[in-house]
């Protein structure tokens, strides 16, 4: 991987904007994607799947365009089995709503999941009389699969569960998770916000009935979101939203649903946003996946490495690289998280995200207020992370108590 060419790509990049350590929150965009974005509004800036005139049926073709990249990205065979939403989290509550659960029914989820795959369930539960059953990781927040099957039984209706955690890193073996699940009868539904932009991600094989991921995480742009669901789930999935786009026919005492993908994409859609996902889609099939994922652990174990010493630093998680994916969480005694933040930014143009991520169960479960997240991608390099640790161990030796 040609990782010189690669920030050549990316503007705020080639503009010595700062060291970008936030990529698990949002990627940067290569110059590619900008360009998609910016010839939508420049040369058809019109409605997709409606209107029958030139402009439009561009627009449509770009539509129907990006869906095909994204089954061949995926290694699917059904292009219309992705449905465009606004991020990971929409595409989650989708399926949370839309599965039909009903009171007694139950959900298999973790101890280690983002708010956006624990709080629908909660919800459900609570409002629903759905029943929860959270399965329990180790000591360092892997998943525990032993544990995960002596969680199934016929009364589980749905397992969800993330495919990567946004804060230790840590994959899930979800081919092993839905082969259980399915010997069950259990539908599966997979949160692959963290795993989509950073691994190899083949949904025949892994045989999820659902998968979510945000495209703004993966190069693309911000507001775009993908959930995939096998047809015959989609069939049976209630749509979150309904109106413009989603009905056949309406008349005033009956509604026909229009089929998939149509009628989970009520209103209008982001067309720039589609169209840059198909670039994003096509930048990172350049790169290669296998590559990325390659790049993230190279990355990974100079962090571990320089900061293997360090005094009053404290990982969140484990210290094995592979382990980890593109994600390094950690603390520093006697300093805040967002303290830590404000410190690398100011001292050293590093940033970084502060706080408990988006999934407060993990850290309230664990005693800890929160942590301090460095994330790289493909942009970020050996001497950057030197920069990021150097700022650390600093940080930590003359401010730490």
């Amino acid at each position: 991987m040609d990782v010189d060419a690669i920030r050549r790509d990316f503007p705020t990049v080639r503009s010595g904007q700062g060291i970008y350590l936030d990529s698990a929150c949002q990627s940067l965009r290569p110059d590619s994607v900008i360009r998609a974005i910016t010839d939508y509004y420049e040369n058809y800036p019109a409605c997709g799947g409606r209107s029958v005139h030139s402009m439009a049926t561009k627009v449509s073709m770009a539509m129907d365009d990006a869906r095909e990249t994204l089954a061949s990205f995926f290694g699917t065979d059904d292009p219309d089995c992705y449905i465009f939403t606004k991020n990971c989290t929409e595409g989650l509550n989708t399926a949370a709503y839309g599965l039909g659960l009903g009171r007694g029914d139950v959900v298999v989820t973790t101890d280690t999941e983002h708010n956006s795959n624990h709080v629908p369930w909660l919800f459900l539960q609570e409002n629903m009389g759905v029943r929860r059953r959270i399965v329990r990781s180790d000591a360092e927040g892997r998943f525990d699969l032993e544990a995960f099957h002596k969680a199934m039984d016929h009364d589980v209706k749905v397992v969800s569960v993330q495919h990567a955690s946004n804060v230790i890193g840590c994959s899930v073996p979800v081919k092993a998770v839905t082969e259980i699940a399915h010997d069950f009868g259990a539908t599966v539904v997979i949160d692959g916000a963290q795993a989509a932009p950073h691994m190899p991600v083949d949904l025949k094989r892994i045989d999820a009935d659902v998968y979510c991921m945000s495209i703004h995480k993966m190069l693309g742009p911000s507001g775009m979101g993908v959930m995939y669901g096998k047809r015959e789930v989609l069939e049976r999935m209630r749509p979150l939203a309904l109106g413009g786009g989603t009905v056949g026919l309406a008349t005033y005492e009956s509604v026909n649903l229009a089929p998939i993908p149509d009628k989970f994409e009520a209103g209008l859609h982001d067309y720039a946003g589609i169209v840059g996902t198909k670039a994003a889609l096509d930048y990172l099939s350049g790169v290669g996946m296998e590559e990325v994922m390659r790049w993230d652990q190279t990355l990974m174990e100079r962090i571990l490495s320089n900061l293997e010493d360090v005094r009053n630093l404290h990982v969140v998680g484990p210290r094995d690289a592979p382990s980890r994916g593109g994600v390094f969480s950690f603390n520093i005694d006697g300093l805040g998280a967002h303290d830590i933040a404000m410190m690398l930014d100011s001292m050293a143009g590093v940033m970084i995200r502060s706080g408990m991520h988006c999934a407060h169960p993990f850290y309230v479960s664990r005693g800890i207020d929160g942590s301090a997240r460095a994330s790289t991608y493909i942009y970020n390099t050996p001497e950057e992370i030197d920069v990021f640790t150097d700022t650390v161990r600093h940080i930590a030796e003359t401010f730490g108590d």
